[in-house]
């Protein structure tokens, strides 16, 4: 069995097969292109007790995976992150059986450092030497450490506002940063005007190559795996570029295929800001695609999205599973930011904490059931977003004394 079971590029609009052993970037018709893979041929010689065997990272997958040679992997330890219950805290919501899948653990403090493997990995493969993007902030440091590692060029545009510590990554790592007074499609444009003009670079825009998508989908082997090869009733997950939803369902769409993962698929749910909710509107007014979303601002950075490539795949995926979207305030999502470490001691992203707000909202709702098994994506770690908290507290004397607290 070879290391990877990739077979080709499929357009995710038309169906047209593209080459997978060259760099591509979309399909003819503008859409993202899928990775697709000899899934007959992995049922055959793969099972999941062969997997259980395998190192604790998401290349425990690796059939299903698009690098071809083990050699050009480029790893740090992602993958394989806990899938935590969260007993007092959905109590409090009214959902007891609250499960936390917590990405904050994975190298550069996010998901994306699933996509980057994966990315930067078949990049190398493929004879890339440089990556360019552009970014909300956490998606460019992963790729910049990752790229750094795989010995590779990285070009890097954010909007200035984006959080502090992004930026620094990527100039720790090396990479050429710069901050556009704008939001990321407007870091977009200039991104694709200079890789234009570069030899050996690719753009690796959201969906604008086929293999972040990739390693993404691996949240979606890893909650399966562990719940013994059981679907979740729920998945909630916050709704930017969309490639998490997209990655997810395709992974299950590919267990099911392959006879690892029977009965209904979990019903997953888009969680989007109300500054910021364009799949939202799209689902309520019943489109195949979003409009731009005008004025776009949110505490959630990460899912300031105005329009997204694969807004329509996301759409697909939320209504096959019978799922729903729904967009929170940022008053709501930060006040379960805190509740949530209050009540567990978890210091979740604002992106995470606005699925833990669409959950209370569901299942006050009663679109959520009380017996529901619930995982909610928390997409990366709070202290990346340290602005997100008010520190306002008393700054003593060293001759002072801390007071005692009143009884009751």
């Amino acid at each position: 069995m070879p290391h990877s079971a990739l077979s080709h590029l499929e357009c995710s609009k038309t169906g047209k097969r593209y080459d997978a052993d060259q760099v591509q970037g979309v399909s003819d018709a503008g859409a993202p292109l899928l990775a697709r893979y000899d899934l007959e041929q992995v049922a055959a010689t793969v099972t999941p007790a062969d997997i259980a065997t395998r190192p604790a990272d998401l290349w425990r997958y690796h059939e299903v995976l698009p690098v071809r040679d083990e050699a050009n992997i480029v790893s740090l330890g992602e993958g394989m992150t806990p899938l935590l219950p969260l007993p007092s805290y959905g109590a409090a919501i009214g959902v007891p059986g609250l499960l936390m899948k917590d990405e904050g653990l994975v190298p550069t403090g996010t998901f994306k450092a699933r996509g980057a493997a994966a990315g930067v990995s078949r990049a190398k493969e493929l004879g890339v030497t440089g990556v360019a993007m552009p970014t909300n902030g956490n998606a460019g440091a992963a790729w910049a450490l990752y790229a750094a590692r795989a010995g590779m060029k990285s070009l890097i545009a954010m909007p200035v506002d984006a959080p502090a510590i992004t930026r620094a990554e990527c100039v720790v790592a090396g990479a050429e940063l710069y901050l556009v007074d704008g939001l990321i499609g407007d870091a977009g444009k200039l991104v694709a005007a200079a890789v234009a003009e570069r030899t050996g670079y690719q753009e690796v825009s959201t969906l604008k190559e086929p293999y972040r998508l990739e390693g993404k989908k691996t949240m979606g082997y890893e909650i399966v795996e562990q719940l013994g090869w059981h679907a979740p009733d729920v998945i909630l997950y916050p709704a930017g570029g969309g490639v998490g939803h997209i990655g997810i369902y395709k992974a299950l769409l590919e267990m099911r295929e392959l006879g690892w993962l029977g009965g209904d698929l979990p019903r997953l749910v888009a969680v989007q800001a109300e500054g910021c909710a364009p799949i939202v509107e799209a689902f309520e007014a019943g489109k195949d695609e979003s409009e731009p979303f005008p004025d776009a601002h949110t505490v959630a950075f990460g899912i300031t999205v105005p329009k997204a490539l694969g807004d329509f795949l996301v759409l697909d995926a939320v209504r096959a599973t019978e799922g729903t979207a729904i967009a929170v305030s940022d008053a709501e999502l930060l006040a379960e930011q805190a509740e949530l470490a209050r009540h567990e001691g978890a210091f979740i992203c604002p992106e995470g904490a606005a699925c833990m707000a669409a959950a209370k909202r569901l299942r006050a709702s009663g679109w959520l059931r009380e017996g529901d098994r619930t995982v909610v994506l928390n997409t990366g770690a709070g202290i990346k977003y340290p602005e997100t908290v008010t520190v306002d507290v008393p700054t003593l004397a060293v001759d002072s004394r801390i007071p005692t607290p009143s009884a009751g």
